[in-house]
């Protein structure tokens, strides 16, 4: 096959700090390459260097045959390398039609803008990834699936021949991402090489001719896919065997924490929820995308507050109408998503950690430094996250590491319970396991915790009962003894055991 992109001993430094070491990787025609690695292996920088927003120090990079020397972004573009980030790079303000005439061919200075042909591309494209999106909608009214498929629409309007998927499931629906699997068969068709990074493993195996791992800014190896176990991959990831990505249950459920009858919210389209969580107790709250998990997160902290039922808190009725009142009672919550609402990347760990007990914290004028950073050092050291102090910015850590701090940030104020949203969205095999290592260590101490997740083997394997959500109301609890991804399947569906095969 004919090569359209190869690096050839590839370094990149940060000061001290070696992000890229003897780095080599090849992309062929009609090639799906998958590029693995734990947050911090040096992946995103490689990537820069392939679409020109980093200059390596060293080695060589040829595109289709030729060395380029001196790589830009629009130089990057001219050779037919698009890059489709895990969070979008569109125009908010402008229509989607708008935004993908601005990735297709340049017209000379002062040159007509032909809308109707603008358009008309934009329709073709959208049709061709099977996005039923007008072509005239505001980008600021899409939601982020939405968005993701747009800008792989604009990567085909480019007409690359290189394109590099960065977690691009990450917030896709299951429908969409069979839509994205097939875009990305019919590029491989067409002679287009893909470079495909994902934490799912399965993605991998489904969709990867190869796969090329990297560890600590090193290539450690370069195989065929079908030539590797799932086991045999999260060694080279992680460098290291890791026996249980789902740690066994060491606590036994307790008293109720948290009861809720017959709860709902209009606004949310939540009704007639009603089931219990226990101290020391995980329960996992499956189902598909828009099944109303995350309304019922909300609901429970007080952003969207009940309007029917009841929520009851240690046996006493409480009413939550806002997140100040949720946190008084004892709840705690880490939303999904963590760049908007987690970690703030320009604020020290020590800072972020201590947001949600400041009044407690500080309770008169001045602000006591030396008591933030002591209890941000230690939950630096029990939670095992990677970092040169308290005072480093949220921005310099890893995906697994920021969600530990918004974690941290929570079990500061001390919670009866616990509501994790997504709590390993987007973060590596090895930063996965060490999470689901504090979410069992937490249940151990008597937490309850309510967990939400769409990675049914997570579910599986964290949950002491499930808790299957659809359409807005709660369909069934199944004992963890009794679940497996059939069960649950065919519940989130609403289908018999047959239909959900």
């Amino acid at each position: 096959m004919k090569s359209l992109l190869k690096l050839t001993s590839i370094h990149k430094s940060f000061g001290a700090v070696r992000a890229l070491r003897d780095v080599s990787f090849e992309l062929e025609e009609g090639e799906v390459h998958a590029l693995l690695g734990e947050n911090g292996a040096g992946k995103s920088t490689l990537i820069k260097v392939i679409t020109g927003a980093h200059q390596p120090d060293g080695g060589r990079l040829f595109v289709a045959g030729n060395e380029v020397a001196q790589l830009t972004p629009s130089k990057a573009r001219e050779l037919g390398i698009a890059c489709i980030y895990q969070q979008p790079a569109l125009f908010p303000d402008l229509t989607i039609a708008e935004n993908i005439g601005l990735r297709l061919k340049k017209t000379g200075f002062l040159s007509r803008v032909r809308w109707a042909d603008q358009r008309t591309k934009a329709v073709d494209l959208l049709h061709r990834i099977g996005a039923e999106i007008s072509p005239d909608a505001e980008v600021r009214s899409l939601s982020m699936p939405e968005q993701q498929l747009v800008e792989i629409a604009c990567a085909l309007g480019s007409g690359a021949r290189i394109v590099i998927m960065d977690e691009p499931t990450a917030s896709l629906t299951q429908k969409e991402q069979h839509l994205l699997f097939k875009v990305v068969r019919e590029l491989k068709q067409s002679g287009v090489g893909v470079v495909y990074i994902s934490h799912r493993l399965e993605e991998i195996f489904a969709l990867a001719d190869r796969v090329t791992v990297l560890r600590d800014g090193e290539s450690v190896g370069t195989n065929p896919v079908d030539s590797l176990t799932e086991s045999q991959l999260i060694k080279l990831m992680v460098g290291r065997e890791v026996s249980s990505i789902y740690p066994p249950a060491e606590s036994e459920a307790g008293a109720v924490v948290l009861s809720l009858s017959n709860l709902g919210c209009s606004a949310s389209g939540v009704s007639g929820v009603t089931f219990d969580v226990r101290a020391g107790e995980i329960v996992g709250m499956a189902g598909l995308v828009g099944a109303g998990r995350t309304e019922l997160a909300r609901i429970l902290f007080g952003i969207t507050p009940a309007d029917r039922g009841e929520i009851q808190l240690n046996g006493s009725r409480v009413s939550i109408n806002s997140p100040r009142e949720a946190i008084g009672h004892g709840i705690a919550y880490v939303p999904e998503d963590r760049r908007r609402h987690g970690v703030i990347l320009e604020m020290s760990i020590a800072h972020n950690m201590t947001m949600a007990v400041h009044s407690k914290l500080f309770p008169g004028t001045w602000l006591r430094t030396k008591a933030e950073n002591l209890l941000a050092a230690g939950f630096i050291r029990d939670l095992g996250i990677k970092a040169y102090g308290p005072e480093a910015p949220g921005g310099s850590l890893s995906g697994g590491n920021q969600q530990k701090v918004s974690v941290a940030r929570w079990l500061a104020t001390k919670p009866k319970l616990l509501i994790l949203d997504e709590p390993t969205q987007g973060v590596d095999v090895g930063a996965k396991s060490e999470i689901h290592k504090i979410i069992r260590g937490l249940a151990k101490d008597g937490l309850a915790v309510l967990m939400i997740s769409s990675d049914l083997p997570e579910v599986l394997g964290m949950s002491d009962r499930i808790a299957v959500m659809r359409g807005g109301e709660l369909v069934e609890i199944i004992d963890h003894k009794n679940a497996d991804a059939h069960t649950v399947m065919a519940a989130a569906l609403g289908t018999n055991g047959k239909d959900a095969a």
